[in-house]
């Protein structure tokens, strides 16, 4: 892979090229796209999904948003930081070209914003129920209508792979959905692969899929225009990250694994003298003690410390970006930055304690089981009326239901697998408060 190819300004949709020289140094085109994600209603919906703790009264705990704006925040510095680097190996990219480092930090920054904007209500937990649904639950009865590939779509609803549908997916009067340039989708596209075969390598590309069969052939247009590796071998389509994903998931990795641990402390779920010890490992190289024993609440003292181990670990993923950056650039470099990280052992035990801790409390427990229940209720009753339509057998409350649908919703498609993707992928922008009020319209329970 190529960096001239890779840093692609072409929005999707568009038909021609567009020349970094020739871009207005005011507004680039990287920037226009964190401001489209940024507008976009789906990035909105995040304000009231689930990140871990779910519909917390305190002022502590992150939302998918308020994660999303973090992590991009991350990810910016970690962009420019290597773009600082890529253009000193490269000098021509800059003399030549044109592009400047804040390019880079741009391009991660927007990806890294959308990073989420596919993940249904109730977090991951929103994810294994819609899969589960497809699996084990009434929508098996779909998999004789599917291909084998469409049904493992359903069965495992990736939310990497609903956010490509959301960011590229045209409309009426909406072609090329965002109209976001290649860069940032390739930055975007974490696993860049189809649902099967499920985990082919140990490759961290392969960990999970990024694309629906709904979108298979964008996908395609997206690798070529990038000059991604063909990884592919047979008629499976998958090929190799685009180098900006590895900030990408560098950043969403900073973020869960510090902030997350932050707010188990802050809301009392994670005893602060573990806390300190943990987070001390981390960042023992740069502590100012007198900056640190001057601090007298726990939560100032858990921000000081959570603001050194954010800079900790990009320092070390831009260190650890630039070592590997040609065995990368060949689509070599198998694991995520972080993984072969000098830090590896801090952060697995601060991870293993937020499991413990915060991911496994009774609270988020008690969040995943009433959202299985929830989304279980929502596509029974919404499948229902897309097959009797399709087979023209509405009874009346199945005609109500239609009413509700919005008018972006495709229901004439004579393709069963696009009708029910197009129900999940509408379910999974519902935030989680109009999850539940949804459920309880469908159950008669609210007016």
């Amino acid at each position: 892979m190529n960096w001239e190819q890779l840093l692609s300004l072409k929005r999707f949709g568009d038909s021609h090229k567009r020349i970094r020289k020739e871009q207005d140094e005011t507004r680039l085109g990287f920037e226009v796209d964190y401001d489209r994600i940024i507008f976009s209603s789906e990035f909105r919906s995040l304000q009231d999904k689930t990140q871990v703790i779910p519909l917390s009264n305190t002022d502590f705990v992150h939302t998918r948003l308020t994660h999303s704006l973090e992590v991009s925040v991350v990810g910016r510095s970690l962009g420019r930081r290597v773009g600082q680097e890529v253009l000193a190996k490269y000098p021509h990219l800059q003399s030549i070209h044109g592009y400047q480092a804040n390019d880079f930090g741009a391009i991660v920054a927007a990806a890294a914003l959308s990073h989420d904007i596919g993940n249904p209500p109730f977090g991951h937990s929103g994810e294994k129920a819609i899969g589960e649904f497809f699996r084990n639950g009434s929508g098996k009865k779909f998999k004789a209508h599917l291909t084998e590939k469409e049904y493992q779509d359903l069965c495992a609803f990736e939310g990497n792979a609903n956010g490509f549908k959301i960011l590229t997916e045209s409309r009426v009067g909406r072609l090329g959905g965002l109209r976001l340039s290649y860069a940032t989708l390739g930055a975007f596209m974490k696993y860049p692969k189809e649902s099967l075969p499920k985990k082919p390598s140990s490759h961290i590309a392969d960990k999970k899929y990024g694309f629906f069969q709904s979108e298979k052939e964008a996908f395609v247009d997206v690798a070529n225009e990038l000059g991604l590796i063909d990884r592919t071998g047979n008629q499976d389509i998958s090929y190799s990250r685009h180098p900006l994903a590895y900030l990408v998931e560098a950043a969403d990795d900073i973020c869960y694994t510090i902030i997350d641990f932050e707010d188990g402390i802050n809301l009392g779920l994670i005893n602060e003298e573990y806390a300190l010890e943990y987070l001390i490992k981390l960042v023992r190289n740069t502590i100012n003690t007198n900056n640190y024993h001057a601090l007298s609440n726990t939560e100032d003292r858990i921000s000081y410390l959570r603001a050194l181990a954010i800079s900790t670990l990009i320092n070390e993923a831009v260190d650890l970006f630039m070592t590997h950056e040609d065995a990368i650039l060949k689509g070599q470099f198998d694991k995520a930055l972080l993984d072969v990280s000098k830090y590896q052992a801090q952060i697995k035990d601060i991870i293993k304690l937020s499991v413990e801790k915060v991911y496994q409390s009774e609270e988020v427990i008690n969040k995943e089981i009433a959202g299985y229940k929830i989304i279980d209720g929502i596509l029974e009753v919404f499948t229902d009326t897309i097959v009797n339509h399709h087979e023209g057998t509405l009874s009346s409350y199945h005609k109500l239901i239609l009413k509700i649908f919005p008018k972006t919703l495709d229901l004439n498609q004579e393709n069963l697998y696009h009708s029910l993707l197009g129900i999940c992928n509408y379910v999974a922008k519902f935030s989680d408060s109009k999850a539940i009020s949804t459920h309880k319209k469908l159950q008669g329970t609210h007016f």
